[in-house]
């Protein structure tokens, strides 16, 4: 019988790895399961390690954290108004959705002021111990610094259709946090609105995308620059996790919505 992953084989990369998930776990997959950079997805590790600390209580959403102005759930939802990737402030808090690795580098520095020690050692207690992911790292900014296997992406992705972290919190972090804020979104051009959880973007009604036609508005998730992404579908109860050796490209943009219909199309044969 044939699967929706052999689509994979086609792709014009060396190495790729595709899981596919449900609440219960893995279902299918395909490639090998060594450690790859995750780029950008890394901000999904980063969104829930700052969702547990506010759980905790160690900081609050709406605080003030970041340029003047901007709070927590600012920095969360790309819109503190921070540049890419340094402390240039190119709009007012609210106004604008910029996507910006720098913010998440506040973010992660503001939270250190509240718990002490490294990210990358609150990350792994947080969010990386507990859900099993015993093979991946941050090994550099918590923007883009994750690496590891399929297989813990694949874990991360069953985290989040059925949430055992933040559950009371997870509903507002995949909810659009300022909507009507339009914005570019990298690699799709601008996007009015450009919507954005609390770390995790949005799909809605966005033209084009990197996910699927067949995705629900509901599609929530992260793609990287180094040709990863991880999508979470609650309507359909399924997640789509994707490590590859090849950057984001014309290529990724052409076959991932391809490969994403036909693990839904899948679904429901």
């Amino acid at each position: 019988m044939s699967s929706a992953l052999d689509l994979v084989s086609t792709w014009p990369v060396k190495t790729a790895s595709v899981a596919v998930v449900g609440p219960e776990g893995v279902r299918d997959r395909t490639g090998p399961d060594d450690p790859l950079p995750w780029a950008s997805v890394t901000k999904l590790l980063t969104a829930l390690t700052v969702l547990v600390a506010v759980d905790k209580g160690d900081v609050t959403l709406d605080e003030p954290a970041g340029p003047e102005g901007a709070t927590v759930r600012h920095l969360l939802a790309h819109t503190s108004g921070v540049a890419f990737d340094d402390d240039t402030q190119v709009a007012a808090p609210g106004r604008k959705r910029i996507y910006s690795n720098r913010g998440f580098e506040l973010l992660a520095d503001f939270v250190l002021t509240r718990t002490g020690g490294t990210f990358a050692e609150l990350l792994t207690e947080s969010v990386l111990r507990p859900l099993g992911m015993g093979g991946t790292t941050l090994e550099g900014s918590p923007a883009a610094g994750a690496r590891g296997p399929v297989s813990d992406l694949a874990l991360l992705g069953q985290e989040l259709l059925d949430p055992s972290l933040v559950p009371d919190l997870m509903p507002e972090a995949v909810s659009v946090q300022f909507p009507g804020v339009s914005g570019v979104l990298p690699g799709f051009g601008r996007q009015d609105p450009n919507d954005w959880g609390l770390g995790f973007e949005i799909r809605d009604g966005k033209s084009p995308h990197w996910t699927g036609s067949r995705n629900s508005p509901a599609t929530f998730g992260h793609f990287g620059r180094s040709g990863t992404f991880l999508w979470v579908d609650p309507v359909a109860g399924l997640a789509c996790a994707c490590l590859t050796d090849r950057d984001f490209g014309e290529w990724s943009a052409e076959v991932w919505p391809v490969l994403s219909d036909a693990v839904l199309n899948d679904s429901t044969a």
